[in-house]
């Protein structure tokens, strides 16, 4: 059985591929309701997890941590990246992994699909359009852990272009191309993508995004403005448990998720977060004050994809649980005015893309772009300067799932003994090349040039220095970009006929660990990497 699993910040939402249709799966609660999503939650206490529905009842129970939106936390994580809730420290990779579990039993056993017994679950993935190798993989390795077999990853603002395509089968112009320019404003992250689109056929030409705003600000501001109602000072704000945290932010979501565009004002039930406690009322108004500047955010980022590229879009496809803020399209149609179409599926659309994508039967083609510049730095100028080499450029088309990876080569004579390689990838380049905007830094990692030196298994502790034999040996560096974006790097000495293979990423140490913390604070949407 082939699905589209669409992995939210929020919510995560699942379609499936039944001869030529593509309905949202539902899942049975316990309390015997039914609901077209499953809670990206995982529950803590002691060595006790539990994860989705049943880590959705535990923010009732005493003693028990719940932790929401750990989508966010991946952008930053590596295979040994640890959450830590009280005096436990955990795995990201097994928490993923256990919620991708609970996932699976949950469809198989709690769902709408009807699933025979021992017959595999076939998913393709959607992944931010800005999400970096780290992220891309610990998504893979978890659903492969769970015991689904990965198709393969789509970024999601193109899944959405995908199911927008599928949709108006017939009603597409018969020659040329239509412009989509896809708005995906989700729960965590916002992507925004600018599809060729044909009747069959999609090509990726460029994607921008924040990798850091989604509809998850918009409950921490109205967070913060129903405790300034309450008058609810530092002190006691920082007395607040996780798991009142917890209570906070998802009463929050909910009352945010039910207001439309006729709503005045918004009553925050604060006593569900500590007993004693009572609601208080927050004007729409200054609700939409406090999120417009987030909402500029994600036109401005728009408005940058769209000079870079030239022209203007046919359509803006709307599309993301976050755009269901009514203050949202509002803000577009000022600007694209009837251009603006809004998806009938804002929460929906990506995982309908996605099972149209792994459905061979819809014929479906898809071009997607890499959407991040992945380079390394390089000595210049005989060691006197340090350059950027952006071996897989910004908008250079990935390979489709089945096809081989995108390769480039690179070969030189070394100065050195040692080869110190310092990769990064970043989403934007200055005018004097240096890395800019989001840069995620990758691992270092250190080849011998020098053949003596090839059966040292360690060369942190050998210095690097300029060595007489290096000029005479030919090195080859050989990357891999694969349809996932992963990348992988196989380095070898052609002279002396020794190689190394290794996977990019963040794999020598953990990092701090993660902790859930009380209130996000989000990164600037561009930076500058200074060497």
């Amino acid at each position: 059985m082939k699905l589209g699993i669409d992995f939210g910040t929020t919510r995560i939402v699942a379609a499936a591929a039944d001869r030529g249709n593509y309905p949202v799966v539902s899942f049975e609660r316990p309390d015997g309701a039914w609901w077209d999503w499953y809670p990206p939650l995982v529950a803590v206490s002691g060595d006790r997890i539990r994860y989705g529905w049943q880590a959705w009842q535990a923010q009732a129970e005493p003693g028990w941590t719940v932790i929401r939106s750990l989508k966010r936390f991946l952008q930053d994580a590596g295979p040994l990246t640890e959450v830590e809730v009280g005096l436990r420290r955990f795995l990201m990779l097994d928490l993923l992994a256990g919620l991708m579990e609970s996932l699976r039993e949950a469809l198989i056993g709690a769902s709408t699909l009807s699933v025979p017994p021992n017959e595999p679950l076939e998913v393709m993935l959607g992944v931010p359009a800005n999400a970096n190798t780290n992220q891309r993989f610990l998504t893979v390795e978890a659903v492969r852990r769970a015991g689904f077999q990965v198709l393969g990853l789509l970024n999601e603002p193109s899944a959405a272009a995908v199911e927008f395509t599928h949709a108006r089968r017939g009603k597409l112009p018969s020659r040329g191309s239509t412009t989509l320019l896809v708005y995906d404003l989700g729960g965590g992250t916002f992507d925004a993508s600018l599809v060729s689109t044909e009747e069959r056929r999609q090509a990726v030409v460029a994607s921008e995004g924040i990798p850091t705003l989604g509809g998850d600000d918009f409950d921490e501001i109205l967070a913060e403005l129903a405790l300034e109602a309450a008058g609810v000072g530092a002190e006691e704000r920082d007395s607040l448990s996780q798991a009142e945290w917890f209570r906070l932010h998802e009463e929050c979501r909910q009352r945010k998720e039910a207001l439309h565009p006729n709503t005045r004002r918004i009553t925050v039930d604060l006593e569900s977060v500590r007993q004693g406690w009572e609601p208080v009322t927050v004007p729409v108004t200054e609700f939409y004050e406090r999120c417009r500047p987030l909402v500029e955010e994600t036109i401005h980022a728009v408005k940058d994809l769209v000079a870079a590229h030239g022209g203007q879009p046919d359509l803006l496809y709307v599309t993301g649980g976050g755009s269901e803020l009514p203050l949202v399209p509002r803000a577009l149609r000022e600007i694209y005015a009837r251009r603006v179409k809004r998806s009938g599926y804002t929460r929906s659309s990506t995982a309908i893309g996605l099972a149209i994508q792994a459905d061979e039967e819809a014929a479906h083609r898809l071009e997607d772009a890499f959407t991040r510049y992945f380079g390394v730095w390089r000595e210049a100028e005989a060691g006197r300067r340090v350059v950027f080499d952006p071996l897989f450029e910004k908008g250079a088309r990935l390979p489709s799932p089945g096809e081989p990876p995108l390769r480039v080569v690179r070969r030189y004579r070394p100065v050195h003994n040692i080869g110190h390689f310092r990769y990064l990838e970043c989403s934007h380049r200055n005018p004097d090349g240096e890395p800019g905007g989001d840069i995620t830094v990758w691992d270092d990692i250190l080849f011998p040039f020098d053949p003596a030196l090839q059966s040292r298994p360690d060369l942190t502790s050998v210095p690097v220095g300029r060595c007489a034999c290096a000029p005479q040996q030919e090195i080859e560096e050989s990357y891999a970009c694969d349809a996932a974006g992963a990348v992988t790097v196989t380095i070898e000495n052609r002279t002396a006929g020794y190689r190394r293979s290794y996977r990019l990423g963040r794999w020598a140490a953990a990092d701090e660990p993660i902790v859930p913390g009380k209130r996000r604070r989000r990164a600037p949407r561009r930076k500058t990497m200074k060497k």
